[in-house]
C-alpha cells in the first residue's frame, strides 16, 4: 500500500462559523492507494479527538499502525487497491495542521489562548477546501467515527451531493449533557494545573514526565470510552502483583492501566489542542443554523449508513436512532439505513471491534 504524507498551505481567508477568520492556515494529510483516471474513486476518513491523518499503515522504523489500519489497506475493507483514500488531520489538532500553539502570522508568537474557537463545521469547511484543490469534486464515500462520524454528518448537510456514500459510527447529532460532563473534567483538570500558566506553557515541558492536569482528565475521560463490561472482562478484580493490598497506593490493574495511557497520551497530545477540540464537540449540533434537526437532515442526499454499538456510554445508540427515525418520516427512507453492532465494549468499540462491523462498511462501499 502505497502511503504519502503532505501538507498544503493556504493564504485565503477561512470564515469560521463563530465569525472570526482564519488566515493563513495549515492541513496535513495522508493519502493510501491511487487516484483512478476517472477521478471518482476517492474514500475520505474523518478522525476523532485524539486521531491524526495518519490512518493506516507504518512508517519507517514504527512498531504502531495507523489508528484504523485493521480497515484501510490492500485488500480490507476500505481496500487501497480500488479506492484512493485520504485521512486529514483537522484544523485546532496539533499533528500538523494550523492550531493553538501554530504562529500568528506575520509575527512568531504562538496563537495559544487566542486561536478562535473552531467547530466541527469549520474542521469540515477547511476539508472541502483542501479536497478542491486537490481535483475532487466528488467522493465516492466517506467514513468516521466519533468526533469523525460527527464530520461525516456535517459533510452530508452541508454539501449534500458531495459524496456517494456516507457513512457515519458512533456519533450523534448534538452532544449531550454526559458527554460534556465528561469533557468538563478534562478541561478542568488542564487549566486548573499550575504548569497550565493560562497556556503560556512550553510545548517542550512534558515530553519526558507528561502533563498531570490532562493526564487526570484523559483517564477520567477514558472511562467513558469503555463499559462497566469491557473492565470486567479486561481486567476483573485483579491486582498489580508487586503492589500490597493493604498499601495506600497500591493499585489495581484497572487504576494501573489508567495512569499508563493518561500519562502516557499527556506526553505527546498538546493541552490546548485538547481544549479547543473537546469545545468543538460539545458545542456540535447538526441543527445549528437550520430551524430544526428536521430541516437540517432534510438537506442530505446522499446514501447516510448509521452505525451504533450497543454498549457505547458516551454516544449512545438512541442518539443514533434518532436520525433514522426522523429521516424516515420526512420521507427520505429511501436515503438512510440503521445497523446496531452487538457489542459490550463500548464506545473505543469502533477503533478496536473491526471483525464486527467491516464486513458491513465494505459492503457499502462496494455498491
Amino acid at each position: 500500500m502505497k502511503i504519502v504524507t503532505k501538507k498544503e498551505s493556504f493564504t485565503n481567508p477561512l470564515y469560521l462559523e463563530s465569525g472570526r477568520i482564519l488566515e493563513p492556515y495549515k492541513l496535513v494529510y495522508e493519502t493510501y492507494g491511487e487516484m483512478n483516471e476517472a477521478r471518482d474513486n476517492a474514500v475520505l476518513i474523518t478522525h476523532a479527538l485524539s486521531g491524526s491523518h495518519h490512518a493506516a499503515g507504518r512508517y519507517e522504523g514504527d512498531r504502531k499502525a495507523g489508528w484504523w489500519d485493521g480497515l484501510i489497506g490492500d485488500g480490507k475493507a476500505i481496500d487501497t487497491k480500488r479506492f484512493f483514500v485520504i485521512c486529514v488531520n483537522v484544523i485546532g489538532s496539533c499533528y500538523g495542521s494550523t492550531g493553538p500553539m501554530s504562529r500568528m502570522y506575520p509575527s512568531q508568537e504562538r496563537y495559544r489562548l487566542k486561536f478562535p474557537v473552531i467547530t466541527v463545521k469549520d474542521m469540515v469547511k477547511a476539508q472541502r477546501i483542501l479536497l478542491d484543490r486537490l481535483g475532487i469534486d466528488r467522493l465516492h464515500a466517506i467514513v468516521g467515527g466519533s468526533m469523525g462520524g460527527m464530520q461525516a454528518l456535517r459533510f452530508a448537510i452541508e454539501y449534500p451531493n458531495f459524496a456517494k456514500h456516507t457513512i457515519a459510527m458512533a456519533a450523534t447529532h448534538a452532544t449531550r449533557p454526559w458527554a460534556i460532563a465528561f469533557n468538563k473534567v478534562v478541561q478542568e483538570a488542564i487549566v486548573k494545573d499550575p504548569k497550565f500558566k493560562n497556556g503560556n506553557y512550553d510545548p517542550d515541558d512534558f515530553k519526558e514526565e507528561g502533563f498531570t492536569g490532562l493526564a487526570v482528565g484523559r483517564m477520567a475521560g477514558h472511562i467513558s470510552y469503555l463499559s462497566p463490561e469491557s473492565m470486567d472482562r479486561k481486567f476483573g478484580r485483579s491486582y498489580v502483583e508487586t503492589d500490597g493490598l493493604f498499601e495506600l497506593f497500591g493499585k489495581f490493574q484497572v487504576e494501573r492501566y489508567l495512569e499508563y495511557n493518561g500519562y502516557g497520551f499527556s506526553k505527546w497530545f498538546d493541552p490546548l489542542s485538547y481544549l479547543y477540540i473537546t469545545k468543538a464537540i460539545n458545542i456540535f449540533d447538526v441543527s445549528r443554523g437550520y430551524d430544526t434537526l428536521d430541516e437540517a437532515l432534510g438537506r442530505i442526499r446522499s446514501d447516510l449508513h448509521l452505525i451504533s454499538f450497543k454498549r457505547d456510554m458516551l454516544f449512545m445508540p438512541e442518539e443514533m436512532k434518532e436520525i433514522e427515525i426522523v429521516m424516515k418520516a420526512q420521507g427520505q427512507g429511501g436515503l438512510v439505513s440503521y445497523y446496531e453492532v452487538d457489542s459490550d465494549y463500548g464506545h473505543d468499540a469502533f477503533l478496536v471491534e473491526l471483525d464486527k462491523f467491516s464486513d458491513y462498511v465494505a459492503h457499502v462501499i462496494d455498491r
